[in-house]
């Protein structure tokens, strides 16, 4: 089978496989920016219990494997009577990994906000989550920005994890295909390349841009 007729068999597979990838890296995106802002903040307390709290949670997902927190989260919840369906399971699994390196990702942008812009803030007499919202936080946003985008690519390749517990997304639909046809070379080569656009000409442009325009704003100001 020449690669076309591959195509013109299983794109529509490959197609649907990568619509709930996206939906996958969307949703943990998301999940994982909320939990690194919290987790991120909470480190910084000067309360110990809320640190303590975000020093577990960031011990924890950051020292195990993502598959384990995967096959925890699917299979294990349940015995305790949290039931998610594998779809919810997937990208909770998959956020709640990555949001524990960003939430470091978060303190360390914080931090290196100039001491200077703190104590502006103090002397303006804002209240500390003014003074965050308002001038810590869109400066470190802008520190934090390069590395998020590699974690953001990251976070993509890891909802490939997801397949193992038969979320219907672009690797689960690959092993199927594969399995069926056993043209490995074609079928995984697809994948790849698929990942490979995602990665490269839709996650990094949009995180170069945001960048961008988060410096220009900064400059205006």
């Amino acid at each position: 089978m020449s690669y076309t007729d591959f195509l013109r068999q299983y794109g529509d597979r490959f197609w649907d496989g990568t619509l709930i990838t996206a939906q996958q890296f969307l949703l943990a995106s998301l999940l994982a920016i909320a939990i690194a802002l919290l987790a991120g903040l909470m480190k910084l307390s000067r309360n110990r219990l809320i640190r303590g709290i975000a020093v577990v949670y960031i011990e924890i997902f950051r020292g195990t494997s993502l598959l384990v927190q995967l096959y925890w989260i699917f299979f294990v919840l349940p015995l305790f009577g949290l039931t998610l369906a594998k779809f919810t399971a997937g990208f909770v699994a998959v956020g709640m990994n990555l949001g524990a390196y960003g939430a470091e990702l978060v303190r360390g942008g914080i931090q290196s906000v100039p001491k200077g812009q703190w104590e502006a803030a103090y002397a303006l007499s804002m209240s500390p989550a003014r003074r965050m919202w308002r001038i810590i936080l869109p400066q470190a946003f802008v520190n934090m920005l390069p590395p998020w985008g590699n974690l953001l690519i990251e976070l993509l390749k890891n909802t490939a994890l997801v397949a193992l517990i038969s979320v219907s997304d672009l690797m689960f639909e690959a092993k199927q295909i594969n399995g069926t046809t056993f043209l490995s070379a074609q079928t995984f080569g697809t994948a790849l390349i698929i990942y490979y656009v995602l990665a490269r000409f839709i996650v990094t442009p949009f995180m170069r841009w945001l960048e961008r325009v988060m410096r220009r704003k900064l400059g205006r100001a």
